[in-house]
């Protein structure tokens, strides 16, 4: 074969030859086309099939594609024409890929099932072997009676032009010389390109390239197949890069190719689910179920004989005592169900800094607002809400993605004071807290921990600076006290500000609104010249004659200043006197928020309450440890924990009222055992069943996504009223402010674009009015639901009935500690509020009883709000129930018959009469 000067190249994959032209400066000048129609992937000509047609690969749009390229294509790539995207069906004489139909009509089981049993396997190999081995060398080979293609041109080609080795040049061979590769020998014995060459193996046509030209420009693996993995690579790549953080355990090297790197698989954990359940052992589930049944059954019969045994003679206080007895049954029964299957979760802070942190880049973390909110700074001391406010600026979060919103409901100066003095000394605080990782934040428990503070700390100047922050802190609690003691004594005029304006809170039932940023990303850096996240004074509008709605309405006009501003898709909500004890505790909320699989459901992540301050035998019960450690776990296994009031991280569109994301369901496949008649009237229920859910999830999502309807009105309808109607519609539910409502249309939050800081302040002046509420569903349907003290179970309970669920998080470091009551007054002043505020919910109209049937609350879950609402209630029959006893003694009558009484006193002398023998 006479190469003239041309570079013969092969692909071994795709059993293919292709020929180069170039002239002095390596360029193409030519390409040989040896038939009319080309293949638009790899430019080969299309082979001529048995009955003499060109291959057709798509019956569809007959885009032209050869045989290799087709079946390269079903074989590796997505099974599809890349023109009509129609998916190729085999063709015989190709063999079977996964997905192909059932064919009946076909019968072609060697090409099918890829079997040839023309030579002994074994053989063929030698053969193939040896002529690889024989290549370029001169030499010939005669396996086993089999002649191979390198047998045929071996000798001639060898002597005359140098080889090239599969797509590496030989060291030796300069790019102006020329060499040959000849494929291997083809097992099925297919003719891709046939020729008239003098021997029939020789089937392959050349074709002209540039030798210094990478082969894929002409097909040499398809263009379109290294672009693609060009394209997955570079993907990969992103994919893992690793922000190296505290904690975490996804760091990782990655210089150079990260597809090559041996340690790929490893780094793969960054798209893992963030979170997992761990299920209590059996060992100590099952007993305790085991328990309960057998209960249940002890119930039964203890009842059944109760009832049908009446005392007559006593009829009353035999009644009296049957009912108290079923009252504390129902109320054991209530208690223990919901706690048949607890679960623990377990989160992955390392891979949510793999998903989310790239090395580089922007975080991909959510933003977060943060709610505290206080009354009187004389029964909340302002230093406790410093140290609040300090963790939450010293939190592990993006700086620029974190805000601190404090809610000042009594208007009180010093408080206002407090907080100026809180974010100047957070200027020196926050980076000595990031810069040596210090736990916990909160600067009052940080000194005062007995710990060994020198522990694990290999920076020379930790010494140095703690000390110098110490002494920092000792000056500022000075400050703070200074103002606490001269707010002892208010002036006859009331306060008055630096600049001699009078203070506008001066009076406390009548003042406007007010709102003050201290810090924010264009505002004051700290000592080392780094963002700090964005700190905002709210004291919402208070007149007579309005209902403020105490906490609630706080926290409800901190929910539309917080839209105004930052709008965060997140926000968390703690007391004054609840602080960060764990850095991360929003990253741990993150885990289950922003999961790309069980994220999207989740209303809220409960923390437990943790306390400091209670004395080793906690003689007033403030630990909750039923409550927090074992009731909410069992809550966490069936929709969810209840919310409690602080410590929570909330999904702002649940707040809002919108009904949760319903999965869609896979169409069920229908049996063909019976005739479809007989599923007529089935199939006719469920639709009209689904019809009815689907039409409020419709309403709702189209509250949701309205925005186009806002701006552009509703076709069909006159253009004034279209586009009217959206927006009276969303100001009777949220009010009338169009930058809030276009804020509660964006789910993912964000404020918007080019507006000015004087303009949002401007609007956010407006949603903190006393009278911004009124004739809207704040307090019914939105946010923080109004109707009782403890509006937290409320709150949550509304959430559960919109179908969404929540989620318990125990990290093994506590998230938050709190202070607790420290004697039995202030005790028993928190257990009176909490049963009044369920005494509250119980009368109400959101009473679980009778509210929130049909809608996603389950079975469970709903016990567990009945047992939280009419547990006070059972001080009625606990207190009746303990009187029967001297009752009996008085008159001389019983509550249970008199056989059993006599069997009873019997029993008793036998017991004295052999006691005493």
């Amino acid at each position: 074969m006479a190469t003239n000067g041309r570079l013969v190249a092969g692909s071994h994959n795709r059993n293919e030859f292709v020929l180069i032209n170039a002239d002095e400066v390596a360029r193409v000048t030519s390409v040989k086309e040896l038939s009319g129609q080309i293949c638009q992937i790899c430019g080969d000509e299309i082979e001529i099939t048995d009955n003499g047609e060109p291959f057709v690969a798509c019956n569809e749009c007959a885009f032209p594609v050869c045989r290799p390229c087709y079946e390269y294509e079903r074989r590796e790539g997505n099974q599809a024409c890349p023109q009509c995207k129609t998916r190729y069906k085999r063709i015989k004489g190709s063999p079977r890929v996964d997905g192909d139909e059932e064919e009946d009509d076909t019968d072609d089981l060697e090409n099918e099932f890829d079997i040839n049993d023309r030579k002994d396997p074994h053989h063929i190999a030698e053969a193939m072997l040896s002529s690889r081995l024989n290549i370029g060398r001169g030499s010939q080979a005669y396996v086993s009676g089999i002649t191979t293609p390198s047998e045929v041109d071996s000798v001639s080609v060898a002597q005359e032009i140098p080889l090239l080795t599969y797509g590496n040049e030989d060291v030796g061979i300069s790019s102006d010389k020329h060499a040959l590769i000849i494929p291997p020998f083809m097992g099925r014995g297919k003719r891709i390109h046939p020729m008239s060459f003098p021997d029939g193996f020789m089937t392959l046509p050349p074709r002209p390239m540039d030798p210094k030209k990478d082969l894929a420009v002409y097909g040499y693996g398809t263009v379109a197949w290294k672009e693609r993995m060009e394209e997955w690579k570079k993907k990969q790549n992103e994919k893992l890069q690793v922000v190296k953080h505290q904690g975490g355990n996804g760091g990782g090297n990655n210089d150079g190719d990260g597809v090559d790197d041996p340690d790929l698989p490893m780094m793969d954990e960054g798209r893992q689910p963030l979170s997992r359940k761990l299920p209590i052992s059996s060992s100590k589930i099952s007993p305790y179920r085991l328990i309960i049944l057998l209960r249940l059954v002890i119930l039964g019969l203890f009842f059944h004989y109760r009832i049908l045994h009446p005392v007559n003679d006593a009829y009353g206080l035999w009644l009296t005592s049957v009912i108290c007895e079923i009252w504390f049954a129902v109320s054991w029964i209530l208690d223990q169900f919901p706690k048949w299957d607890p679960i623990v979760r377990e989160t992955y802070l390392d891979r949510l800094s793999l998903r989310y942190e790239k090395e580089g880049k922007p975080s991909d973390l959510a933003d977060i607002d943060i709610f505290v909110s206080t009354v009187d700074p004389m029964k909340e001391p302002p230093l406790i809400t410093a140290n609040t406010v300090l963790s939450i600026l010293a939190v592990d979060y993006p700086v620029d993605k974190v805000a601190c919103y404090v809610s000042d409901d009594g208007a009180a100066m010093l408080t206002f004071e407090a907080l100026s003095e809180t974010s100047e000394f957070a200027r020196k605080w926050v980076p000595f807290c990031k810069k040596f990782k210090i736990e916990p934040r909160a600067p009052e428990w940080y000194f005062a921990q007995k710990l060994d503070y020198l522990k694990d700390k290999v920076n020379p100047s930790f010494i140095r600076e703690r000390r110098a922050m110490k002494r920092e802190y000792e000056e500022f609690k000075v400050r703070i006290n200074g103002l606490v003691a001269m707010a002892q004594k208010v002036p006859e005029d009331g306060w008055t500000m630096q600049d001699g304006t009078p203070w506008p809170g001066n009076n406390v039932r009548d003042h406007p609104g007010m709102i003050q940023v201290f810090l924010g990303q264009n505002g004051v850096r700290d000592i080392e010249g780094n963002l700090l996240p964005r700190l905002v004074y709210v004291s919402r509008e208070k007149r007579p004659g309005f209902d403020h709605h105490k906490k609630a309405g706080a926290m409800n006009a901190l929910i539309r200043v917080s839209a105004v501003i930052s709008n965060a898709p997140y926000l968390l909500n703690v007391d004054c006197d609840h602080y960060i004890n764990n850095s991360k505790a929003l990253r741990e909320a993150m885990c289950f928020m922003m999961d790309p699989t069980s994220g999207k459901k989740i209303c809220y992540v409960q923390f437990p309450q943790r306390f400091d301050g209670i004395d080793r035998h906690d003689r007033y019960s403030n630990r909750n440890v039923v409550f927090f450690d074992i009731n909410m776990k069992g809550l966490d296994g069936i929709q969810g924990p209840i919310y409690v009031g602080t410590g929570c991280v909330f999904r702002r569109q649940a707040l809002y009222g919108y009904d949760a994301p319903v999965k869609k369901k896979p169409p069920r496949k229908t049996c063909n055992c019976l005739p479809k008649w007989c599923c007529c009237c089935c199939r006719s229920r469920k639709k009209s069943k689904k019809g009815k859910s689907n039409k409020k999830n419709k309403d709702t999502s189209k509250q949701i996504y309205a925005l186009e309807n806002i701006e552009e009105g509703i076709e069909g309808i006159d253009n004034e009223k279209s586009s009217l109607m959206p927006q009276i519609k969303f100001e009777k539910k949220f009010g009338q402010s169009p930058v809030f409502i276009a804020s509660t249309l964006k789910e993912a939050g964000g404020v918007p674009t080019g507006a000015s800081t004087a303009s949002l302040l401007n609007e956010a002046i407006h949603v903190i009015s006393c009278g911004y509420e009124d004739k809207t569903d704040w307090g019914k349907e939105i946010g923080w639901i109004y109707g009782s003290v403890t509006e937290d179970i409320l709150t949550g309970f509304k959430m559960h009935c919109h179908g969404w669920r929540s989620v318990y998080c125990i990290p093994k470091r506590p998230a938050f500690k709190g202070s607790a009551p420290i004697n039995l007054s202030d005790r028993l002043h928190q257990v009176l509020r909490w049963a009044l505020g369920s005494v509250e919910i119980l009368l109400s109209r959101h009473c679980p009883i009778w509210y929130g049937y049909g809608c996603g609350l389950k079975p469970l879950e709903r016990f567990s709000y009945i047992n939280s609402v009419v547990y006070p209630i059972t001080s009625i029959p606990l207190i009746a129930y303990c009187t029967l006893p001297a009752i009996c003694l008085l008159t001389g009558k019983f509550i249970v018959p008199e056989v059993i009484s006599d069997c009873i006193s019997f029993s008793i002398s036998d017991c004295i009469s052999f006691s005493s023998s």
